[in-house]
């Protein structure tokens, strides 16, 4: 299945440009072959080409298809990575994993302070083509560690970090299946006190990953993999 993606579906009948020439120029398809396009809301819509112009690709809706969004959500707030192909990799791995919302803070231990989120955003999009998914996730632009905080609304909330004085909590025995979530991962600095203690005034439990120190992105995407093995 080719799969394609159009956000201003069901208004536009066209392909976005850079979807057009990869139509077009790398997949060769011409007029009247099957393609499906998705807005990223959770629609399909199975269609057929009626023009291959490599800068706007015109097609045909024959029928579409809602999928459901899924019982559970899980939002990983995570702090960009010094190095920006790390964080990229994990936006691309959790989009393929499954996965509702990320969202970029800065925090007081952060080393990066600037993210590009339209490259990222481009690569949830390639990957949720890849994996043949309808919703692609929300990217959430960055902000600061307190304003974070402010934007949770989900019940079941933990941050990664191994408390020093009491014994460590794994995600695996606190997390209920079926629930709205979000993890807070912090920075290669960790979490400052303050902010440990902000994200536990406003509900948030310590958990740990695992029995080994991770690096800021495999431990989102660890804790996005768990809640989707726990809801399956």
């Amino acid at each position: 299945m080719h799969l394609f993606y159009q956000p201003e579906l069901p208004d536009a009948l066209f392909l976005p440009e850079d979807e057009s020439r990869h139509a077009v120029k790398t997949l060769r398809l011409n007029n009247g072959d099957p393609i499906t396009v998705t807005d990223g809301q959770g629609n399909a819509y199975s269609a057929v080409i009626t023009a291959t112009d490599p800068r706007r690709c015109t097609f045909r809706v024959l029928s579409v298809q809602a999928a459901a969004a899924r019982p559970f959500s899980v939002r990983v707030c995570v702090a960009p990575t010094k190095s920006p192909d790390r964080i990229e990799w994990f936006v691309e791995k959790a989009v393929e994993v499954g996965i509702e919302r990320i969202s970029f803070f800065f925090g007081q231990h952060s080393e990066r302070r600037h993210l590009k989120t339209d490259r990222l955003e481009k690569i949830a999009v390639a990957a949720m083509k890849q994996s043949l998914q309808t919703y692609l996730p929300q990217l959430d632009e960055p902000v600061s560690f307190g304003e974070l905080l402010k934007s949770v609304s989900e019940e079941q909330r933990f941050i990664a970090h191994l408390p020093d004085n009491e014994p460590p909590v794994g995600l695996a025995k606190v997390a209920m299946p079926g629930g709205h979530y979000a993890v807070l991962i912090g920075p290669e600095g960790d979490f400052s006190t303050n902010e440990l203690q902000q994200a536990l005034d406003a509900g948030f439990r310590m958990v740990t990953l695992g029995n080994t120190r991770m690096r800021t992105e495999t431990a989102a995407l660890t804790a996005c993999q768990y809640l989707n093995f726990l809801n399956q």
